[in-house]
């Protein structure tokens, strides 16, 4: 037999000939550290396992294209790059804690196994287990084999014998989405996989000194819980004991539903899905998004048997731990510090929790060791004056962060999720304290941030905190999410967009006071007044459905609002953007160069034709009329597409006056369309077709377009960034955009690549740092030139408070999300002015029909009183 040769034991690779670096255009002279990661904010909390202990200091997570490793004392961090630059799929810990795995995404993604503490590459299992992405690792007890599997297309499970980077084993585990593989408690030889509606187990059998693998039952349901990470398999006889979505537990035996096991009453396990599924030291330890922790006997568990026709079992846990409203458990794991077990916990709402399982009268309570903003980051701005970071998501908090100290100074809860953010600029608030920020119920909210150390002290108090927030005002003028906020430029008025078609106006004093507003042709994705640069200052509004406008600043003494707030007579210029991709395809295809070919051909004939009808009447002979040839069929231009549905505006920004770029996602991504609005003016927008007068080609952005755009303040710098969470960098030469200028840039994959698209970008005051968020939930700090750049002294100034501030009287906020906007309320004080007015003249004309009746009653009495030969009859008085 042929001796395979074998991997050392003390064999490993080098770290910095693996990890992925930033892609720079060759020959561009751009350094590859012109921007270094200086923070991760941002914890992707919404991932179903994305927490890893290897010690009780080191704690581990996934943040966008690299691990994060969180020192618990000195709360600074470390950081491991991808090796592809595709993502990270998952992480899982050896038995032993001296090893971790770390599967990735991309194409042929590899499998990484990182010795710890050194962390250096120790095996790399490399692109065969899976096509896509891996999402699931499982080591076994011994450590020897570790199971992963692979996403769609193939759903792939590979045994691997990691320290010889070998497959033992290879089979496609189901046919729909693979969540999580194990390795039976009790016996090595089984494995079971878990995921969209099914359960299936296997068994490793060597047969002819080789592994196979046989199924042994697999088992559909359309009931249980879809994301299944939570099941635990043991014995010999395949059992199988897994959670659903409802909360209680079902214990399986050769892939049939033994029992459904419940709470005394009929009560479920949990009040909602079971996420986790724990065996620890004979006791089965179940995970809710209830915020509950339930231990329970395993051994009443596996004898469990259904005792009627319902298939439920009534079982109590033996203990229980509440860790806290609003809390969302997902994913726990335990580690050993000084000897005594600790658990940490991963809550889906955007904390990590430190926890004590024992139970005794010494048992500690839930710890918060971080928060975090639950899902994807909507908006995000930077102060204009100093160090600090405001962003909002739809867990309805706004959170401050000095990306100086590297810390989160403090946030602020609401009833809505927040939808747009903007900081005012020092020209509106000098301190530069005032945020503006936007819901998804239509109202906007003005906060300020302060220093509460520059408040009076009260008798017996002491202000310890870094920072706090107050809310200044709130007002809804709108009637669904705001989408975009932006101050003019001299400061005098907001502007606010919204998915309602709407764009208000704001008055900027002490207390912001309504315009007006305007409705625009679709949902509005941006809003950008023009720069001091130009004469005027006009407002340009990008709508997500194609169109942009250009509208002037309302003046507040010119707008009648008696009886609306909306503004009809306010001067707007429209363009409808008209795909023009296609013919640019066309253009540029090699079908075009065959036309053209063709064209030159036929005419190079029809010259010789002239040339011989030439040469024959020289020389005197008579030319006779000849049948015209027929021309052989030419392949026909192909149709130009023009996509049924307008491609969505993603970002844009002014070039000139009455200019601007825009970037396009859908079938005309790819480049950035120079536009600009035209004179002729048109009854109805939708008839425009507007098209751009320049483009620029944008390399490897036809299925990746640029979502967001941002400048350094001296604009050599032009920052985007991308659906695929990628951030690129494009030195300017000058601040006109051409082909040339956006040929050399540099790229780095930052946040997820499936599902990380960048929802806000920008640099601080100073273009020493620049910070991205995305949809993943990170928000990431980076140090712009590099770190040696960047000096020691600085440090975040927090704005001092507003004199008289501690003596006023909270802001009364909107809590309800049905509550009238601005206009519905004009409009029902119009309607009820109208009402009141109609009621008054009905009140007017009822008195006087009183005094009409009272006189003709009087004059009855008299004419009674006359004798009777005078009196008038009755007839002539009705009359």
């Amino acid at each position: 037999e042929k001796v395979e040769k074998k991997i050392s034991e003390t064999f490993f690779y080098n770290y910095e000939d693996i990890y992925s670096r930033p892609f720079v255009t060759e020959d561009s002279g751009i350094p590859i550290n012109l921007l270094t990661l200086k923070h991760s904010f941002g914890y992707d909390c919404t991932r179903s396992v994305n927490l890893l202990l290897m010690d009780s200091q080191t704690l581990m997570y996934i943040a966008g294209n690299q691990l994060v490793l969180l020192d618990l004392k000195t709360k600074t961090q470390s950081y491991l790059w991808s090796s592809g630059g595709g993502g990270i799929g998952f992480i899982t810990a050896h038995p032993t804690k001296q090893y971790f795995a770390v599967g990735e995404k991309g194409k042929k993604p590899n499998l990484i196994i990182y010795d710890y503490p050194s962390l250096r590459p120790y095996r790399i299992l490399r692109g065969s287990g899976t096509e896509k992405a891996y999402v699931f690792g499982d080591f076994n007890d011994a450590g020897t084999l570790l199971a992963s599997v692979g996403s769609s297309p193939d759903y792939m499970l590979t045994i691997w014998d990691w320290k010889q980077e070998k497959i033992v084993l290879r089979a496609k585990a189901f046919s729909q989405d693979v969540y999580k593989v194990t390795f039976s408690a009790d016996n090595e030889e089984q494995l079971t996989t878990s995921g969209a509606g099914h359960i299936s187990a296997c068994k490793l059998c060597h047969i002819a000194k080789k592994l196979n693998l046989f199924t042994l039952y697999s088992f559909s349901c359309k009931y249980l819980y879809i994301a299944v990470n939570l099941m635990l398999s043991w014995k010999e006889s395949t059992n199988v004991i897994s959670g659903t979505e409802w909360g209680n537990l079902l214990l399986w035996e050769g892939g049939l539903i033994k029992v459904e096991l419940c709470r005394a009453g009929h009560k479920p396990c949990h009040s909602g899905p079971v996420s986790q599924l724990v065996l620890d030291e004979g006791e089965l330890v179940t995970v809710g998004k209830d915020g509950f922790i339930r231990v329970w006997n395993f051994e009443t568990i596996d004898a469990a048997d259904s005792v009627d026709d319902t298939g439920l079992l009534e079982v109590e846990p033996m203990n229980e731990l509440h860790v806290g409203r609003n809390v969302s458990l997902s994913f726990m794991s335990k580690v050993h510090d000084c000897g005594q077990p600790v658990w940490y916990a991963q809550d889906t709402n955007g904390a990590i929790w430190k926890l004590d399982l024992t139970f005794s009268n010494m048992t500690r309570d839930p710890e918060c060791l971080y928060t975090f903003h639950s899902g994807r980051i909507e908006a995000m701005s930077v102060s204009p004056i100093t160090y600090l970071l405001a962003t909002t998501a739809l867990d309805r908090s706004v959170r401050i962060y000095d990306f100086i100290s590297n810390s989160q100074l403090s946030e602020i809860k609401f009833k809505q999720g927040g939808t747009a953010l903007t900081w005012a600029p020092r020209v509106v608030n000098p301190k530069g304290g005032l945020i503006a920020v936007g819901f998804e119920d239509g109202v906007v909210r003005i906060i300020e941030v302060y220093d509460p150390k520059g408040l009076p002290v009260l008798a017996g108090q002491t202000n310890t905190e870094n920072a706090e927030i107050n809310l200044k005002q709130a007002f809804k003028p709108h009637a669904t999410a705001v989408t975009a906020l932006a101050y003019e430029r001299n400061g005098d008025v907001l502007a606010t967009g919204s998915k309602d078609k709407t764009v208000f106006f704001f008055a900027v004093e002490d207390e912001y006071k309504p315009i007006g507003f305007i409705c625009v042709p679709g949902p509005v994705q941006a809003l950008q007044w023009s720069p001091p640069s130009h004469m005027n200052s006009t407002l340009l509004i990008l709508c997500e459905n194609g169109f942009a406008l250009q509208v002037p600043g309302p003046l507040p003494e010119e707008q009648d609002t008696v009886s609306t707030y909306q503004i009809k007579n306010l001067p707007t210029q429209y363009f409808h953007f008209y795909s023009i991709k296609s013919r640019i395809k066309v253009k540029n295809s090699p079908l075009e160069e065959e036309i053209a070919l063709r064209e030159k051909k036929k005419q190079e004939k029809e010259k010789a034709k002239l040339e011989w009808i030439k040469q024959q009447q020289e020389m005197g002979k008579e030319i006779e009329e000849e049948q015209p040839e027929e021309e052989p069929e030419e392949e026909p231009l192909p149709p130009l597409y023009i996509p049924e549905e307008p491609s969505p505006i993603l970002c844009g920004f002014y070039s000139a006056p009455g200019k601007f770029w825009l970037s396009l996602g859908g079938y005309d991504s790819g480049f950035l369309y120079h536009c600009e609005f035209s004179n002729d003016h048109q009854d109805d927008p939708e008839n425009r077709k507007d098209e751009p007068f320049e483009l620029i080609p944008i390399e490897d952005t036809d299925d990746n377009p640029i979502h967001q755009i941002s400048f350094c303040t001296s604009r050599l710098l032009m920052f985007c960034g991308m659906q695929n969470g990628a951030l690129r960098v494009y030195p300017l030469q000058d601040e006109d955009l051409s082909v040339n200028t956006l040929k050399e840039y540099w790229s780095f994959n930052v946040h997820d690549n499936d599902y990380g698209q960048i929802q806000g970008i920008g640099s601080s005051y100073d273009d020493r740092f620049l910070i991205t968020c995305g949809g993943d939930g990170n928000i990431f700090t980076f140090n712009i030139l590099s770190p040696e750049d960047v000096h020691k002294e600085l440090k975040a100034k927090i704005p001092s408070p507003r004199s008289g501030l501690e003596k006023e009287k909270a802001t009364e906020d909107i809590e309800d999300p049905n509550a009238y906007n601005l206009e519905e309320v004009k409009q029902k004080k119009e309607y009820e002015r109208i009402m009141k007015e109609a009621e008054e003249k009905k009140t007017k004309k009822r008195e006087e029909l009183i005094a009409l009746r009272h006189e003709f009653l009087l004059l009855l009495q008299k004419n009674q009183e006359l004798p009777k030969h005078m009196q008038l009859h009755r007839e002539v008085l009705q009359f």
